[in-house]
Parts: structure tokens; sequence; C-alpha cells
């Protein structure tokens, strides 16, 4: 619920159990719509791109979080499987505005995870985890 002081962030974004909050669809839905939300910071067409790992999960997770980007009338560029370095690389040279990566890394396979990153000179991280904590 929000404002009962739980922590939604880690050091590396959101992990848990896929299906299990907060680690859900909806949960990832209100990321989406978050970080679109403080990506919109000019007149101009934004852009986000999401990349994944092979997670089962990622599919559930990739879809709500699109959705909640589209919903803020913001450009979703979905990139399927890739590894996060490769997810860095494309959101600076196809200049998106953010690129989130849905991963759990080295964690057991029934986890995930939904990170996110931005291109130099932005503070879009750390404003998306200050919005997210309000409206997760």
């Amino acid at each position: 619920m929000p404002g009962e002081g739980r922590r939604l962030f880690g050091t590396d974004g959101v992990r848990g159990t896929a299906n299990v909050e907060p680690m859900t669809s909806e949960t990832a839905l209100r990321l989406g719509r978050a970080l679109a939300h403080v990506s919109k910071r000019s007149h101009r067409r934004h852009k986000i791109l999401i990349g994944k790992d092979t997670r089962l999960s990622g599919y559930m997770l990739e879809t709500a979080m699109s959705s909640g980007i589209c919903s803020m009338g913001v450009d979703v560029l979905l990139v399927g499987p890739m590894p996060t370095p490769g997810i860095a690389f494309l959101t600076r040279t196809l200049r998106a505005d953010a690129g989130v990566v849905i991963s759990a890394s080295h964690n057991p396979f029934p986890d995930n995870g939904i990170n996110s990153s931005a291109r130099p000179a932005s503070s879009c991280p750390m404003s998306w985890r200050r919005r997210s904590s309000t409206w997760c």
C-alpha cells in the first residue's frame, strides 16, 4: 500500500519471486507509468527501451510495463532477450530516454527483477524511484 513505508527498490532495482508482491504485473504497470512520467521533460516525442532475459515471467512483466509506459503517451521499443550491457548500449545508441532491464541476473529462476538506466546526464532512475514509491 502507498505510504506504508515499505521499501520497493533495493540496490539493483525491484527484485522478487515472479507473481508475488512486489514482482507482479500490477507493480510493473505502475513502474512503467512512473518511469514514463519522469522521462517526459520536454515537448519532443519520448521513448523507453525494454529488454529482458529468458525467464518466462519476463513476458508478463514486459507487457505490463509497456502498457504503463504507453498509457502515459511514451513510445516503447521492445528488444526482447538481451544482456544488460546490450540494453545500456541500445538506450544510448537509439537515444531513448531510458532503458529497462527485466532480469533477476544470477538469482533463482522463479525470481525476476526490474531495473532502469537512463542516458548520461539524466537523473531519470532516481526520479523514477522517488515517483514509484508514491505510485506503488
